[in-house]
Formats: C-alpha cells, structure tokens, sequence
C-alpha cells in the first residue's frame, strides 16, 4: 500500500513539474492587438527630454521598440549594454530605435547618459501604454525597489514596424532573463 502511494505522489510531481515546465516554455501568449499585420494601437508618451511623443509620429520609418523594466532589472541593463552595439547598425538602416520604460525621468536621463548612446527613452511612468499594450506584469518589482518603481512593471517585448506603422514582428520574452537577440531584429529591420 506505501509503495502505491509513492507511485501516485511520484506521479503527481512529474505531471506538475511537466505542467509548470511547459508553461515557461511556451511563455506568455502574444496579445491580439499586437499580433503582426496588425497597426501598432495608438499611444501617447513623453521623451527623455520631456517631449510629448506618440506611436503615430512612428510612421514614416521602421521602429523597433523595446520595453524594458528599468535599470533595477539586470537583465534590462544587459539588454541595453547589448543593443549599444547594434544601435548605429539599426539607425543607418532607417529605423528608430526607441526604448520604452516605466523609469522615472530623472534615472531615464542619467541611464541614458551612463550608456552614451542616442537612444530613445520614451516614459510610461503610469503604465498607460503597458496596460494598452496587454504588457504589464503585475507586483514584479521587488520589494528593495517598489518605493522609487511602484510594484507594477512592462513585461520585456520588442515590437518591430514598417515605415506605415504596421506590426511585423513581436516578441515578448518567455522568461524574464530572455531577451532578443540584437543581430536577430538588425537583420528583420534591414528586410523592411
């Protein structure tokens, strides 16, 4: 009788572990208004500097926007170091490269200036556009950093458009320390 109840508690663990192990695999669902083919929705937003800006002022050119969780995450900032890189290769090939943030201004202007790079930062303190989206992750900024981020942050995505603002490419990251592959969304933006 002991030996049958090891087999079935055996059993449970493997489906769990099975179940669990495929969901992160499969990672989060792409959310149908961002599904390519699709017109990136309409947003506003505010630049490092500021500036109002918004997803209609896209059009014109490729894009490639990235959201990034801010400068807490380490997997963030290595992304970031990263497209330093691939930055002058994606501009000279007629795309903006705009980083989205839940940042405040003040840290989206000194990560800016500690990378020394053109990027864009455009700010979605309030996580409007994230909540457009379907990109926020809720209560996963830790607790050492809820007081200057809030609890709510953007799920890691990267969205590529065409010059008339059309989604043809979205990836969001299966786990949080999975990130795009720079060369990948050089090589999609140079086909546009």
């Amino acid at each position: 009788m002991n030996l049958t109840w090891a087999l079935i508690a055996i059993a449970a663990i493997v489906i769990a572990v099975a179940v669990i192990f495929r969901g992160r695999i499969r990672g989060r669902a792409v959310p149908p208004m961002l599904v390519p083919g699709k017109p990136l929705p309409n947003f506003s937003a505010v630049d490092e500097n500021g500036a109002p800006q918004s997803s209609a002022d896209l059009r014109g050119r490729p894009s490639v926007l990235l959201f990034v969780r801010g400068n807490w995450c380490p997997f963030c900032s290595k992304q970031v170091k990263n497209l330093t890189g691939y930055y002058k290769a994606i501009n000279e090939s007629g795309a903006r490269l705009i980083l989205i943030t839940p940042k405040p201004l003040e840290i989206t202007r000194r990560v800016a200036n500690f990378f020394d790079v053109e990027f864009e930062f455009w700010l979605d303190e309030s996580l409007a556009i994230g909540k457009c989206l379907g990109l926020v992750q809720e209560a996963a900024v830790p607790a050492d950093y809820s007081n200057e981020y809030g609890s709510d942050t953007l799920w890691p995505t990267t969205l590529i458009m065409d010059r008339d603002g059309i989604i043809r490419h979205t990836e969001l990251s299966r786990f949080i320390a999975d990130r795009p592959d720079p060369q990948k969304l050089l090589d999609i933006v140079k086909k546009l």
